[in-house]
């Protein structure tokens, strides 16, 4: 199955960025994902492509206006699945959310821009608000490629060792655990003794007490 991404974005040029490089990458041009971006502007009938105007009420900033986003998001019907609006008022992007992404057959992320999009279209064209992380950027970009790269190291095929993957932080409900490898010695730091051991029971162990404290440390809102 490809995994299709499709892209509503300002800067379509953005794209595919750091998911054309390593394994993502390569899986794109093996065939296991496409990516398929449009521009508001390109949309627009006027001389001057315009996609935004002045908030309804007053305020600062522009706002992207519905039709233009709406009319946009309709030239995209056969990108399948949700479509995302990055957002940080959204539903908090998570590992069990990239799951769920992953299994769908694609997804459509739309990249605001200025101070927001029309609530109209929002509701029109049922846009789920998807947040990465309480903070502000200047656009969905940056956004939707964290979001993308999240789902296809899911996707079958794109990564070749899934045992690895498994063990990932947040795959488990806990942070991962340290890694090390050669040199034994660096700066005057060894690896830890149990590791180089051979007892696979005795590592399992010390990875697992690793994990919940750095989760215990870092993260104790994920033991809850």
């Amino acid at each position: 199955m490809k995994w299709k991404a499709g892209i509503v974005t300002l800067y379509p040029e953005a794209f595919p960025g750091p998911l054309g490089v390593g394994v993502i990458g390569r899986a794109k041009a093996d065939g296991l994902w496409s990516l398929n971006t449009i521009n508001p502007r390109d949309i627009t009938e006027d001389k001057h492509r315009t996609v935004d105007d002045t908030p309804a009420g007053g305020g600062p900033g522009m706002v992207m206006r519905a039709d233009i986003l709406a009319r946009t998001i309709d030239k995209m019907e056969a990108v399948p699945g949700p479509k995302l609006l990055l957002s940080p008022r959204g539903r908090p992007f998570d590992q069990p959310f990239a799951h769920e992404l992953s299994e769908q057959p694609g997804a459509l992320f739309v990249c605001g821009r200025f101070e927001g999009v029309d609530q109209r279209v929002i509701e029109a064209r049922e846009l789920v608000e998807v947040s990465i992380g309480d903070y502000v950027l200047a656009g969905g970009e940056v956004a939707a490629m964290a979001m993308i790269e999240a789902c296809l190291r899911l996707v079958p095929g794109v990564l070749g060792a899934l045992a690895s993957r498994d063990e990932e932080s947040f795959e488990n409900g806990l942070l991962e655990y340290p890694q090390f490898t050669r040199p034994r010695e660096f700066e005057g730091r060894h690896i830890p003794d149990v590791l180089l051991s051979g007892d696979h029971k005795k590592i399992a162990q010390w990875r697992e007490e690793q994990s919940l404290a750095l989760t215990r440390a870092r993260r104790p809102d994920l033991l809850k």
